[in-house]
């Protein structure tokens, strides 16, 4: 048919942007793809601009109520309404804007145009006019001048109505904290138009990527209907090819899709705090990733991490920098009774330090019982790794090194993206899903074997000597690995080895050896410099060894009796300590490959360091020819440059926290951040809207009939916005909402045009007044008034 035809089958492949605009073309697509949308047609371009040839002078006046007036009085042409007659299924049906501007990678539009539900009979070709009309409101043409379009037209979809019992809208990523990794569900019962226009304060449900569900209030969905939504998003999700949020309904068990539509607003925010009330710390960590991650090196890092507990992480991204979940762990201990004597407090200060004084570890809504069931499954994966590594240490250790070489060269060879594509499913996967899991295990090995053996040596010798007998596990038995570096320059600026060799053995091994994005030492071709050392290392190990011997010979003239035993589990523990760094000397390696791939792979697409800021699954696919990934290397490139240019943050974090507010405090500890220790004054919380902290008057607006009072740079205080609301928000420095959630109109506006937005309240327009200072912070979901 073309694009001349007034009225086209819902899935017809002719059914293109220009002909059936934004949204109807993404429905067409949906239906092609065999997904659950409900039958219709699109009334094309083509018929609008038939109907409005000959008013000319009212579009180009622009004003509203007169356009309006003029598309009502008149008729549309016999054959367009014959057209929609013959079209129409039985029964009430929904009638839906879709204009040539909407739905786009790029804009939105959402809810910029009208639609209409339960229309039935002649009321359609009512609705289908106020649906053109639609296209001349004051909101859609401000929306386009902002956004510089200057041509648009519109088309109809007309659909099956769903008598749904519940709806609402679906998001394949958190659009308040950005991850990727996590699906996000609204639900209100009946029609949902209520909960996208932001009038009621929706359920909300998070899917995490192993299928656990966080509710965050109510029961409208039960989990199995809730995971069976998220696995629909994520068929449409791979369709677009980009994160996407789904507008879904659910009637007499079937679920429907009303409208999909890419992500245009998703905000680049590296805060795993935002996920809940979690205890974290990076300590024992800091010295392995030290620095902030790119997103390819925190895409191996959740590779490598312990499955989720119950859908709560055991490991988060705070700022691009790693931390660990101690209120995961801490439940975990607890529901094996392993709370009882200290053992899990020892514990946790021998790998984390002391949680400091005051700070208290937020307990996991989970019962016992589901936690332990939780543990169970996050625990077989690693026990099974660690057998593997006890296995086999000895061979997988020595037959490392040559295999990182052997793909190294590999991927040298490589001159095209199939290669490398290739590479990755034959080799390079089991490298990091693998051989990093099975190192990263080794690396753990044994460490808490060390805990029960120092406390009898304290008990014996004292502190002092404890440490002393408990050294030496570099000498004669064999070399500990992190001191190799330093020991072999010794022994390259003696002659005894040569650069080469120095350079295979410690070439990988540098202060942020886990990030793929830095060069390693053995990239620089004047590495290494033999000047490095100052004191020779072995002068140091030999006054060390004196040192261990007279406290061997006091423990022996103190406890003869007890040395032989002791010297044996000391020697065990030497080796363990030698073995385990051997591992994560090999694991570090992984990575040094996991490099090489990357670098190679920039080289022969020619993107070069973009690829770094992709996950390791976004690469594959530019691999395999899809560059769409690629439009969101700027975005998180600049998040990570202004993550990088903060101070290290808290080593134990509780709660919300927000690494800018937080590096601009110029009373900030370094020790710890707990949000709960705040003071609450007269603080107004609720849902994070849109990202970002503001200071400014307030300006409480009960109707939008008096919006004109709101100032240019004023914070919106409202009980709920609508579409309707949509022109005062550009004037706004921050928006404040008693009704609503993240996926509310509020939220969405606020974030497409980059101003902070807290929503859901329920009590701001009580606690704040006009006039008052109020600081808002988006990230938190945290309103302050400052007087």
């Amino acid at each position: 048919m073309g694009t001349t035809a007034l009225v086209l089958p819902l899935a017809d492949p002719a059914a293109a942007l220009e002909a059936v605009g934004g949204k109807g073309a993404s429905l067409a697509k949906l239906a092609a793809a065999g997904l659950p949308v409900p039958d219709g047609f699109h009334l094309t371009t083509h018929a609008y601009r038939r109907f409005t040839a000959g008013l000319d002078a009212e579009l180009r006046d622009g004003d509203e109520a007169a356009i309006a007036a003029a598309f009502d009085r008149r008729d549309l042409p016999e054959d367009i309404a014959d057209a929609i007659r013959a079209a129409l299924p039985p029964g009430p049906v929904a009638v839906r804007s879709s204009a040539t501007a909407e739905d786009l990678p790029d804009l939105s539009f959402a809810g910029q145009h009208d639609t209409f539900l339960n229309v039935s009979g002649d009321e359609v070709l009512t609705a289908v006019k106020r649906c053109w009309a639609s296209l001349w409101t004051a909101r859609a043409v401000a929306y386009r001048a902002r956004h510089g379009i200057t041509d648009a037209a519109i088309a109809v979809v007309v659909q099956e109505m769903v008598p749904a019992d519940a709806a609402g809208v679906l998001f394949t990523a958190n659009p308040v904290t950005g991850a990727r990794t996590e699906t996000v569900v609204n639900a209100a019962p009946g029609l949902g138009e209520a909960l996208v226009g932001g009038t009621v304060t929706p359920d909300e449900y998070v899917v995490t990527a192993d299928g656990a569900v966080r509710r965050s209030g109510g029961s409208l969905l039960s989990d199995a209907r809730v995971r069976e939504l998220a696995g629909l998003g994520a068929r449409i999700q791979e369709l677009y090819g980009v994160p996407v949020d789904v507008e879904w309904a659910v009637a007499g068990g079937r679920i429907a899709v009303l409208q999909a539509r890419p992500i245009t607003a998703l905000a680049e925010v590296w805060n795993d705090t935002l996920r809940g009330d979690y205890l974290w710390t990076c300590a024992n960590l800091r010295e392995a990733v030290p620095s902030v991650m790119t997103p390819a090196t925190w895409s191996f890092a959740r590779v490598l991490a312990q499955p989720a507990i119950g859908g709560h992480p055991t490991s988060g991204n705070i700022g691009g920098r790693f931390y660990l979940n101690l209120s995961a762990a801490l439940a975990v201990g607890q529901a094996l009774g392993l709370a009882r004597g200290g053992f899990m407090q020892r514990t946790v200060e021998l790998y984390f330090g002391r949680i400091p004084a005051g700070v208290r570890v937020p307990p996991l809504p989970m019962s016992r019982l589901a936690v332990l069931r939780a543990a169970v499954g996050a625990a077989l994966p690693f026990l099974r790794q660690n057998r593997e590594f006890r296995a086999k240490v000895d061979g997988l250790l020595a037959s490392a090194p040559g295999r990182a070489d052997r793909l190294t060269a590999s991927f040298r060879a490589a001159s095209t993206p199939a290669d490398l594509l290739a590479l990755w499913r034959s080799e390079v996967h089991d490298v990091l899903h693998v051989d990093a899991k099975v190192f990263d295990a080794g690396a753990r090995n044994g460490s808490m074997s060390s805990v029960k053996l120092r406390r009898e040596l304290v008990e014996l010798v004292g502190e002092d000597d404890a440490t002393a007998l408990l050294t030496g596990a570099h000498g004669a038995a064999g070399e500990l690995e992190s001191l190799g570096p330093v020991l072999g320059l010794s022994r390259l600026r003696r002659g005894e080895i040569t650069r080469e060799a120095y350079a295979r053995q410690y070439g990988h091994r540098f202060a942020e050896e886990f990030e793929v994005s830095a060069p390693r030492p053995a990239e620089d071709p004047e590495w290494p410099r033999t000047d490095d050392v100052g004191v020779d290392p072995e002068e140091l190990l030999a006054k060390q060894a004196a040192v261990r011997d007279a406290a061997w010979e006091r423990l022996r003239a103190a406890h003869p009796g007890e040395v032989v035993r002791l010297r044996r589990e000391v020697d065990k523990l030497a080796a363990l300590a030698r073995e385990r760094e051997r591992a994560r000397s090999e694991f570090a390696r992984t990575f040094a490959v996991l490099r090489a791939f990357l670098v190679r792979a920039g080289e022969v697409t020619g993107h070069g360091d973009a690829l770094f800021f992709l996950p390791i699954e976004e690469t594959l696919r530019v691999l395999d020819g899809d560059e769409t990934p690629l439009a969101s290397v700027p975005a998180r490139r600049a998040a990570y440059d202004r993550y990088r240019a903060l101070p290290p943050y808290p080593t134990v974090i509780r709660g919300r926290f927000d690494p800018e507010s937080w590096a601009a405090d110029p009373n900030r500890r370094l020790d710890v951040y707990d949000a709960s220790a705040a003071p609450l004054g007269d603080d107004v919380s609720g849902f994070p809207g849109a990202a970002g902290v503001v200071e400014g008057v307030a300006r409480v607006i009960h109707d939008v009939a008096d919006g004109a009072s709101l100032q240019p740079g004023e914070i919106l205080v409202t009980t709920v916005t609508n579409i309707g609301w949509t022109p005062l928000f550009p004037r706004a420095a921050a928006v404040v909402t008693d009704v609503g959630a993240p996926l509310s109109h509020a939220a969405i506006v606020a974030r497409e045009l980059g101003i902070p937005a807290v929503v859901g309240c329920g009590n701001a327009t009580t606690r704040i007044n006009t006039g008052d200072r109020v600081r808002v912070d988006g990230g938190r979901g945290a309103v302050t008034v400052l007087g």
